[in-house]
């Protein structure tokens, strides 16, 4: 019997799937790092989010796994390269919620350059400042992307219809059909907005740091809507400061988990995007819609059931 343990909240649609093809589901959220790995003898198949690191002492003392399951994009929590190289295949389903981050950063860069969040908040106080509040067209600018795998092309798709210049980079594809460079450097050369959509690994950690910034060209906006890290707070700061970067709409935050982070006080940087007229700031939800919620663990369970029936 093919066992799969389902350790955090989803929409239903994922155990629904897996029993109808066959394995037998047990779903018990809310495990800490040493409960999930007693729990899990035994499974074939795992699933997680990013609450429980899963790393090679996890993976020796789970024998059994044959898949591990992560219900969203982001595989930074999974050591995937040891678990593939005992045989235990890693998924994902970034295709499930790549139409809600395109919209999302969408919606953040028109915030951005049309001053929505502050325009907002000083109408609800009775302020009517109609000159300070003058923005900018879309379609005027040219916009660089970094990371061209499922966000990025999504968020690529929705600009179309603006009429703005799409420029393209990333280190690891082979792309075709956009306005592809082959180096970062002619990215920053030409770039009015830079938004990023990479995994957070080694390579990636502060991509944007004090140099990417002084290597850019002209003024420009900043979009991240992938993991908070890939930017250097403090660097971040420093180009607001300069005017440099002209304004950030963030969905993520490097300090996101204080608690976790061992943090006990706001990092002063971090206050400063608090405050600051140049940002607009969500809580992690660009990939966070109700429709999403169902597609992300509909794909993770079309692949779990690929993965265990043609292995078994």
């Amino acid at each position: 019997m093919t066992k799969v343990l389902i350790s955090d909240r989803t929409h239903p649609v994922l155990e629904q799937r897996l029993r109808e093809a066959g394995l037998t589901v047990d779903v018990e959220p809310g495990h800490d790092y040493d409960s999930l790995i007693r729990t899990a003898q035994g499974y074939d198949g795992l699933v997680v989010r990013s609450k429980v690191n899963i790393d090679r002492h996890f993976i020796d003392a789970v024998p059994s796994l044959r898949c591990i399951g992560r219900i969203g994009a982001g595989m930074e929590t999974i050591d995937v390269d040891y678990a593939e190289s005992k045989g235990i295949r890693c998924l994902n389903s970034p295709e499930g919620n790549r139409d809600a981050v395109g919209e999302h950063t969408i919606g953040l860069l028109l915030a951005l350059l049309n001053n929505i969040a502050r325009a907002d908040a000083e109408v609800r106080q009775g302020l009517w400042h109609r000159e300070e509040n003058r923005g900018l067209e879309l379609g005027n600018l040219t916009v660089g992307i970094i990371g061209f795998g499922n966000m990025g092309q999504a968020f690529a798709k929705r600009l179309q219809g603006f009429g703005c210049r799409i420029i393209v980079y990333d280190k690891y594809k082979d792309l075709k059909g956009f306005n592809v460079l082959n180096d970062l450097k002619a990215l920053q050369a030409e770039a009015d907005v830079v938004s990023f959509h990479v995994p957070l690994t080694v390579e990636t950690r502060h991509y944007l740091d004090d140099t990417f910034i002084t290597d850019m060209r002209k003024t420009f906006f900043l979009l991240n809507t992938s993991r908070g890290a890939v930017v250097n707070t403090e660097a971040l700061v420093r180009g607001l400061e300069s005017g440099k970067v002209r304004g950030a709409a963030l969905d993520v935050l490097e300090y996101e988990d204080m608690t976790k982070d061992g943090i006990g006080e706001v990092p002063p940087a971090l206050d400063y995007l608090h405050h600051s007229q140049h940002t607009v700031l969500t809580p992690h939800v660009a990939g966070w819609t109700v429709e999403s919620k169902y597609k992300l663990a509909a794909v993770l369970a079309d692949k779990i059931i690929q993965t265990l029936n043609t292995e078994h």
